[in-house]
């Protein structure tokens, strides 16, 4: 769980920087909150399979970890 919630501390960390940056450039919210997540919108399938096949992993094996970590507590 620690693993997953500081990813997303730092991925959200990335995504305010880089729309602090782009506030204090002169565009607008909208424009910002495009530009931080555009990198997105251009990838290729074979990109995009990539990048879902990994969070798949990461998330899997965070699920299973914590499930075993249950089933130890129970016995």
């Amino acid at each position: 769980m620690k693993i997953i919630g500081v990813s997303l501390l730092l991925f959200g960390s990335a995504i305010a920087l880089s729309v602090g940056i782009d506030l204090f450039q002169g565009k607008n919210v909208f424009q910002a909150l495009y530009n931080a997540l555009s990198p997105f919108r251009v990838m290729e399938l074979a990109e995009l399979f990539v990048l879902f096949s990994l969070l798949f992993f990461f998330f899997t094996e965070s699920l299973y970890l914590l499930l075993k970590k249950r089933q130890q507590k129970q016995q």
